[in-house]
């Protein structure tokens, strides 16, 4: 059973930093993904940073170079360090895994993962 728990969400203002954790169990991080993504109110699921089953990370152009995407603990924790935010960055934010059969090349696409955390909250104020 994968789970999935993001924490360390919360309120800044903009200019601030926020980073995320995301504590994943029950998943094989050889043949999986795990990314992180994010829901602004009345908007789709957007993409923001990626971790294939190599480990090679990618971002969306919205967050390059403001925010980091980081694994540790055996691939079992998943890191979002967030710089620079701007209110428009406020929503909801996840952690997600797909599962592939060997390795995975991780997308941004939400609909391409299998198991979702819960969220953790972000609000950036001006």
């Amino acid at each position: 059973q994968i789970q999935l728990v993001e924490s360390g969400g919360g309120s800044v203002q903009a200019g601030g930093s926020l980073r995320l954790s995301c504590a994943a169990s029950g998943y094989s991080a050889s043949r999986s993904c795990i990314s992180w993504f994010r829901q602004a109110p009345g908007k789709e699921h957007e993409g923001v940073a990626t971790a294939d089953s190599d480990g090679t990370l990618r971002y969306s152009d919205s967050v390059k170079g403001r925010f980091t995407i980081s694994q540790a603990n055996a691939k079992k924790t998943l890191y979002l360090q967030m710089n620079n935010l701007t209110p428009e960055e406020t929503g909801m934010y996840y952690c997600a895994v797909r599962v592939e059969l060997i390795t995975c090349r991780a997308t941004m696409s939400p609909r391409d993962y299998q198991f979702w955390g819960k969220g953790t909250k972000v609000t950036v104020s001006s």
